[in-house]
């Protein structure tokens, strides 16, 4: 599966950049994110560096396949801040790409344009508090008419930087059409952050874990106006809107989860080669070597899976693609538990701590097992996919009863 000579480049840049430039600030970044909300100030000053070198936006399309992109995606994965200094972060990359879809002229102008500049950040309020939220449909915050403007009215969380303080909207889905069918009821519509009844109620953990990039909100919405322009695309089909972000989001999240464990199986190597118990070095038992060897198979599977999921989105898009979206979407995650658990395991309480990044990861790939649909509505939609058998067992040609 080769890349142009282009993404070649691209990628060799991003990985000369990452080492010289952002690698080296990570203890920074580590210090001040312990003790201060956002960015680091130094960030600023790397965004415009990559930038300046062509390093930015990577992730679109006109730039990029989504083939193409996922080594690079890979590398921003070895850091959960990486992300940033390219202007490749979630939620903000999923957002620009539904902006770039459904969004009008006026909206692009004013919402589209400030985060492809990296000047603001954004999010999607989806989940609910109330209902069963794995199946989408249940979503019951309200979006009512009266006269030109959208009231709405309900509460939202795990809202993926809704908390960030340079959060400048948040696209919320909502009821529009309650008699409607039930995947034509929800609508979309742009809520700025500073608007009269949006509330930060608080900011939400994952197991313990704080997502210092786009910090974890629970929102609520009381009486919530905006004009009907903001509105996004049309009004009855939220869905269709949110599935263009979607299989991008999803994808993107398992490019970088293998960049995180081909860092957890580096710290692997390194501990055990370093630390020695009854006589011999941690790095010599067998149990260490399969629990390194395994993991070593199971991120190559998941590369594959990954970079297959992508050449089929570039070559045929979502509707096309779902499949082999959601089987990425449960395999990765899936994976990367594992591995990040074997990282800790063999890290003992260090891995546990917040001196490296091994519970970080663990909680993250955890939770990407419940995000962006959970597993069981994945498996269940990949299940129903399958072609019924062709004969019965006792007519099938492969079986040969008292032969």
């Amino acid at each position: 599966m080769n890349v142009s000579e282009g993404a070649s480049k691209l990628r060799a840049a991003v990985d000369t950049f990452f080492n010289e430039e952002v690698l080296p600030r990570h203890r920074d970044w580590a210090a001040h994110v312990a003790r201060h909300p956002g960015s680091p100030p130094f960030l600023a000053g790397l965004r415009a560096r990559a930038r300046e070198r062509g390093l930015w936006n990577l992730w679109q399309p006109d730039r990029l396949s989504n083939r193409d992109y996922a080594p690079i995606a890979e590398i921003t994965g070895r850091l959960p801040w990486a992300s940033e200094v390219f202007n490749g972060q979630a939620p903000d990359v999923p957002n620009m790409i539904m902006l770039q879809h459904a969004a009008t002229p006026a909206q692009k102008q004013r919402w589209l344009e400030p985060l492809l500049e990296g000047r603001i950040r954004s999010a999607f309020g989806m989940t609910e508090p109330d209902v069963a939220s794995s199946d989408a449909t249940n979503i019951a915050t309200s979006l009512r008419r009266d006269g030109g403007e959208w009231v709405v009215n309900g509460r939202k969380w795990y809202i993926t930087g809704g908390a960030h303080p340079d959060c400048a909207f948040v696209i919320v889905m909502g009821v529009s059409r309650p008699e409607a069918s039930r995947t034509g009821r929800h609508s979309c519509v742009i809520v700025p952050m500073e608007t009269p009844g949006l509330k930060v109620v608080r900011e939400l953990r994952f197991l313990g874990w704080e997502d210092s990039i786009a910090p974890i909100a629970e929102l609520e919405f009381r009486d919530v106006r905006v004009p009907l322009e903001n509105l996004l695309g049309e009004e009855g089909e939220g869905f269709a809107a949110a599935q263009v972000r979607l299989g991008p989001a999803r994808l993107h999240h398992c490019m970088r989860a293998i960049g995180t464990c081909e860092v957890l199986v580096e710290l692997m190597m390194a501990r055990a080669a370093e630390r020695s118990t009854f006589g011999r070095t941690v790095i010599d038992y067998d149990a260490t070597q399969h629990a390194i060897a395994r993991s070593r198979i199971e991120i190559n599977q998941a590369r594959l899976l990954v970079l297959h999921t992508a050449e089929r989105l570039d070559a045929d898009g979502h509707h096309a693609a779902w499949r082999d979206v959601s089987m990425v979407k449960v395999a990765v995650p899936e994976m990367a538990q594992r591995v990040a658990d074997r990282a800790l395991q063999l890290f003992g309480a260090m891995g546990g701590s917040d001196d490296a990044p091994i519970h970080r990861a663990f909680a993250v790939a955890r939770m990407l097992r419940i995000a962006d649909g959970p597993d069981e509505v994945h498996l269940r939609q990949i299940f129903r996919a399958e072609p019924p058998a062709r004969w019965r067992v006792a007519d099938s040609p492969y079986i040969t009863p008292g032969a």
